[in-house]
């Protein structure tokens, strides 16, 4: 598999970007993760400000498990960070982590958006919620209600087999077990106004476009769109939207998270653990809300403006752990469906 990685912060000597690393100095650490560049920079910069930590980043667009394996004992990496709960779950079912031993995580995150043997923890939340045209008379709406025939043709949503969609279909089977969900998919499907497919933004683009008039997307991506940092076309995308955050009947908003776990051979595991700590203070999870428009995990921190005006924020309660275990019976029911066709 090619890999594209990138390096920032300290350059990593080229030996220890192969099997043949050694032990990385102390005061320092490595992170090898798959978050894109500009979304955890801001936070790694304020780490080594605030503790003098220095901080080694390679970003490994794919292939960050199989890094970890082909390196094996000598691998220098100390942090592994990575964007779905799904993939963090991996990393351990592997055996590439370590379990976190920290009174500080332990009280910071809830204990269902951690692994519940401490193998990785949570660190910031997306929540899937729904886009509407600014103008339409809706305000609530469940999971649930996404399949009613009342939207047939007016919903938008990227593929089935996309990660985001995964989970999300996983939380449903949790909540609803096999039968239900296929139902419910069938249903979404024949409620598509177009093939399903494109990215979050694009669904908030075809809204404005009068293609659909909801849709199911990831909430950080409004902040990017309208903050301007996409152009002026993908703030008018952004304009051109409201935010509802959907719930389960019973049950609240899914979330999926960013998180980090400790490599089994970390090096730096004390570093590692302090920067873990520090990703979890008030002043992180200020920046993950500032620089990335997500949910912090830590009840109490604050959020940017603009998320906290898409209202309050209840997280489903369906551990993140039992969620993932049907990710294979939910990607089989999307092919079953054919959702993608």
């Amino acid at each position: 598999m090619k890999i594209a990685a990138r390096l920032t912060g300290v350059l990593i000597a080229s030996t220890a970007l192969t099997g043949g690393a050694t032990a990385a100095a102390a005061q320092e650490l490595n992170i090898y993760t798959s978050r894109e560049p500009g979304l955890i920079e801001p936070l790694l910069e304020a780490f080594t400000d605030s503790t003098g930590i220095a901080v080694n980043t390679v970003f490994l667009k794919d292939g960050l498990a199989e890094r970890v394996e082909t390196e094996g004992e000598s691998s220098p990496a100390d942090v592994l960070m990575a964007v779905d709960a799904g993939n963090l779950a991996d990393l351990a079912e592997r055996g590439l982590t370590q379990p976190i031993d920290s009174e500080v995580l332990d009280a910071a995150v809830p204990e269902n958006l951690r692994d519940p043997d401490n193998q990785w923890v949570a660190l910031s939340t997306r929540a899937r919620v729904v886009y509407a045209a600014k103008d339409l008379d809706l305000d609530a709406i469940t999971y649930e209600e996404l399949s009613d025939p009342k939207w047939q043709g007016k919903l938008c949503i990227r593929s089935g087999q996309h990660p985001y969609n995964t989970a999300l279909f996983s939380a449903y089977l949790a909540h609803h077990g096999a039968e239900a969900t296929e139902e419910w998919l069938t249903g979404i499907k024949d409620n598509l106004a177009r093939q399903a497919g494109g990215g979050d933004r694009d669904s908030a683009r075809d809204i404005l476009g009068g293609i659909c008039d909801i849709a199911v997307a990831n909430s950080y991506y409004v902040g990017r769109m309208r903050s301007g940092a996409g152009g002026d076309e993908q703030t008018e995308w952004g304009d051109a939207i409201k935010v509802i955050l959907p719930t389960f009947e019973n049950g609240g908003t899914h979330v999926n998270i960013s998180g980090a776990a400790i490599a089994k051979y970390a090096p730096n595991k004390d570093e590692a653990i302090q920067l873990l700590e520090y990703l979890v203070s008030d002043e992180a999870q200020k920046i993950y809300a500032e620089a990335n428009y997500e949910h912090p995990v830590k009840e109490g921190a604050p959020l940017d403006p603009m998320v906290e005006s898409f209202g309050e924020l209840t997280v489903d309660t369906i551990p993140l752990t039992e969620i993932v275990t049907y990710r294979k019976e939910a990607s089989e029911l999307v092919d079953k469906v054919g959702f993608d066709n």
